[in-house]
């Protein structure tokens, strides 16, 4: 049996998981899977009750987890930073997650806003516990003319090595080409530090292509080389951005999953779409679920259910290429519902 914590969480968070609970029920019965659930209220609406987005003991609840099945957080009235750092950086940090995985393609029935995007198919492999979003710093002077802030970055020799290798290791099961991110030529420390580490470690993976390129560079060559990328890695700052832009590359943020990855499996790693809570349709039933799917779909995938999880994809990609069962930010008229319905009798009809 496979354990997962289900975090609803704000918004359309509770409408996308509800959906991807009904397809993954529906491949486990298929496959013999034994999931078993346990939800958890821990979103915004918890820290307006009662001043947190979870308990004190959050993180000693989740750990006798296998998985962590997240839906959104975020909520007006709560600012981000608050949300973000209550609930999903701790999970992240705590359980060592860092890999942020990213898989980004234009499915057949999603038009890319770009004029050339056939055969888009790539990975974003994001560096997730330290880099740009460390905790070193802070503000002095509040509220005189001369106040300042101040952030670190963290970069570390083993953050640096594992990340890279996680790259190079999912290359040799894809295309075998690896991009680096980086911004050595204004960085000075931090990012030549990057790259002198990343290429050590390119040298243990001699059958796999590398090069480097600039963010500002790379940035402009996903929207005009999109079909050349295979893995890209990137530290916690560049990797945010590049996935992004990347999902908008591929049609829409809606169908964008992630993974947050303990690679050792020695902690629980945690699933989730990118889209946000989006509170302008909370509740009217026309939430793509698509992010939420594939998110559980990864999930399948690093619990060791390979044909389940792919058939979970494929069911995705049949009804990403009908409007009839793709919602309405992808130019479709289907709901929610309508869409979860037909991932159900896809993923029960697979052959």
């Amino acid at each position: 049996m496979s354990s997962i914590a289900v975090i609803p969480g704000d918004g359309i968070g509770s409408e996308v998981i509800e959906s991807a609970r009904a397809v993954l029920d529906a491949v486990a019965a298929k496959h013999e899977i034994d999931l078993s659930y346990t939800e958890f209220d821990w979103s915004c609406q918890r820290y307006e009750r009662e001043g947190a987005m979870m308990p004190d003991d959050g993180i000693e609840t989740l750990s006798r987890f296998d998985a962590i099945l997240l839906g959104a957080v975020g909520w007006p009235g709560v600012p981000d930073h608050v949300s973000l750092w209550g609930l999903l950086i701790p999970i992240r940090r705590a359980f060592r997650q860092y890999v942020n995985l990213r898989p980004i393609r234009v499915f057949d029935g999603v038009a890319s806003p770009l004029r050339q995007a056939d055969g888009v198919d790539f990975v974003v492999v994001r560096e997730n516990v330290e880099g740009e979003y460390s905790e070193i710093g802070g503000r002095l002077n509040r509220g005189f003319p001369d106040e300042m802030a101040v952030q670190e970055s963290v970069f570390t020799r083993a953050g640096i090595s594992r990340i890279a290798d996680f790259a190079f290791e999912l290359a040799r099961k894809r295309r075998g080409y690896v991009t680096s991110a980086t911004k050595s030529n204004g960085i000075v420390h931090t990012l030549p530090f990057w790259d002198q580490i990343v290429a050590e470690r390119a040298e243990q993976f001699p059958d796999v292509r590398f090069d480097s390129e600039h963010i500002d560079a790379l940035a402009a060559k996903f929207v005009l080389q999109p079909q050349r990328f295979d893995v890209v890695v990137g530290s916690n700052l560049f990797g945010d951005i590049l996935s992004d832009l990347a999902a908008a590359v591929a049609g829409s943020i809606g169908i964008a999953p992630s993974a947050n990855l303990d690679p050792t499996k020695r902690y629980p790693s945690m699933f989730e779409p990118v889209h946000g809570s989006a509170p302008d349709i909370a509740g009217r039933g026309v939430a793509n679920p698509a992010g939420a799917v594939w998110s559980a779909a990864l999930m399948l995938e690093h619990l060791r259910h390979p044909q389940a999880a792919a058939e979970v994809l494929a069911a995705m990609e049949s009804t990403l290429a009908s409007p009839d069962t793709r919602t309405a930010d992808l130019g479709g008229s289907a709901s929610t519902a309508d869409v979860t319905q037909a991932l159900v009798t896809r993923v029960i009809s697979a052959r």
